[in-house]
Order: C-alpha cells, then structure tokens, then sequence
C-alpha cells in the first residue's frame, strides 16, 4: 500500500511539473499555445540575388514566414549598413499564406557593387526575424544571423506598411 500512495504521489508531482498549465480549460492552453507561437513567429530570409548597375540594383529577396492573414504577415525586407543604417526598405502589402516562401523584388538600391550590407525581413507581429542575408553585388549574399535588437529602432522609420489588403 504504501508503495502505492508513493508511486501517485510521484506520478502527480511529475503531472504538475511537466504537464499542467496556467489554463483552465483546453480551449485556453490552445489560446496560450497559439499566442506563444505567435509571438515567436519570425520572418526569415532564405535568398538575395541583385541585378543593374552602381547606385541602382534591384534585389530579389526570397523570405520564409509563418504568415496566417493580416494578423501576422511578413510585412517588409530592407538593406542595412554594415553600421544598422536602412538603405532601403521594401514594403509588402499583404499575407502570403499559402505562397511560401515568396521572392519580391526591390529598388533601385543606392550602393556601389562592393558595399557589403545586410537584408533581413521583419514580422508585424514580432518584429524583426535573426535569419538574414550579409554580401555585396561583387562577392554575392550568403546567410548570417544577425541579433533581432539590431537597429531595432528603425521600426519606427520611414517608410512603414499602411494597412495590409488581405
């Protein structure tokens, strides 16, 4: 008997540990669980590749983003400085839900062929991604990450998303 009440007590110790939640129905742990998920959601540039010529290149970006409709959608890429100076910003008007991931192209971009820059994308509902792209138009773009508080302050700046259509 006593091995038993042990063996309870262990397993609804284990239950509270591991399996409880702050909810008190199911239908609440699938809300905390959604927003949680949510709230993680970032945008995350798969691809860079530019075009034209010294002063105005156009960039295709490729982004991957857990887009569900115009609560939570990609809403811009942009170039940065190697310093966190936004060079260009390329706004994107709606979800891509069921396109992914999705190429939007961009410019003219004011830089020379061996200005090295970042391009990373930025979520409406979490701010910006860390999978980002670092290069030049001579050497190309390969993959880094870059800190999700790097020039988080260009948030705030021009030009910003006005609404999304869909």
């Amino acid at each position: 008997m006593k091995f038993l009440i042990t063996l309870a007590s262990t397993t609804m110790c284990f239950w509270l540990l591991c399996c409880s939640t702050d909810a008190d129905t199911p239908e609440e742990a699938n809300n905390m669980q959604s927003e949680q998920e949510n709230s993680n959601a970032m945008a995350e540039v798969t691809a860079v590749s530019a075009t034209g010529a010294s002063s105005s290149y156009i960039f295709e970006v490729t982004i991957k983003s857990p887009d569900t409709g115009c609560d939570q959608y990609a809403d811009w890429w942009e170039v940065l400085t190697l310093e966190g100076n936004l060079r260009y910003r390329r706004i994107l008007t709606h979800s891509h839900v069921t396109e992914q991931p999705f190429t939007r192209g961009g410019g003219p971009i004011d830089i020379s062929e061996d200005t090295e820059v970042y391009i990373r994308a930025h979520m409406n509902s979490s701010g910006y991604g860390i999978k980002a792209f670092k290069g030049s138009v001579s050497q190309g773009f390969i993959a880094t990450e870059l800190d999700s508080e790097f020039s988080k302050s260009l948030e705030t700046m021009e030009p910003l998303p006005q609404g999304c259509a869909f």
